[in-house]
């Protein structure tokens, strides 16, 4: 079994029979999405910008039947503009445990800040009954598929199966975690939530796209 076979066992482990146990929203009760800020407009990026809406996500968020809701775990922990954090040792399971650190760039120890941003998102979405999440891939908080493995400036760059610490949290708390690039199951949540018509772009989830499955076969 390949090293991305195990994570995916250990995701659904985390967020079992997802589809069986998400509900069929109405307008008089939306399902709750809880989406990383930075991908629904909100100016929280690294750099202070977002990072803007694609894909299925576009037409899944202007449905009546979903209330999104946007939080960016790393402007609550560390604010914005910051440097830019990765984990190394792990990934966001393993920082919480304390096996793992979070570094910025220049080597500065961001971890305690994105473990406070994390449980600020946690109790943001339980405050809010929020019954998935959906956030960026590749990120040190929100990743779900992917992350860095170490510091993404380094040539050349590596990844490594996992989560980031905020999706670690959540999968912890009993919430669901999509990714932005699960483009197959974006569209089946479209679906579920009634959208009228949408053109389906034939693009699977992110864990089974040629770059995923050839990079972790390594």
């Amino acid at each position: 079994m390949s090293n991305s076979d195990q994570f995916h066992q250990m995701l659904l482990a985390h967020s079992p029979g997802l589809w069986e146990t998400l509900r069929r929203p109405s307008i008089e009760d939306p399902l709750r999405i809880l989406i990383s800020g930075c991908i629904l407009g909100q100016k929280c990026g690294v750099d202070g910008s977002d990072y803007g809406m694609s894909g299925a996500l576009t037409p899944l968020v202007s449905l009546p039947t979903v209330e999104a809701l946007g939080f960016c775990p790393e402007d609550a922990g560390i604010g914005t503009p910051r440097t830019m954090p990765d984990i190394h040792g792990g990934d966001g399971f393993d920082v919480l445990r304390g096996t793992a650190n979070v570094l910025d760039q220049y080597g500065a120890d961001l971890t305690d800040g994105m473990i406070r941003g994390a449980e600020k998102m946690v109790a943001y979405a339980l405050a809010n009954t929020i019954e998935l999440a959906v956030l960026t891939d590749a990120s040190a908080a929100c990743g779900s598929q992917v992350i860095s493995d170490g510091c993404r400036y380094t040539e050349p760059r590596k990844y490594t199966a996992g989560v980031g610490v905020a999706a670690a949290m959540l999968l912890e708390a009993g919430i669901p975690v999509l990714s932005q690039r699960d483009y197959a199951s974006l569209e089946r949540l479209l679906v579920l939530c009634q959208a009228p018509k949408f053109v389906s772009i034939g693009k699977p989830d992110h864990h089974l796209t040629p770059w995923y499955t050839e990079y972790f076969a390594k």
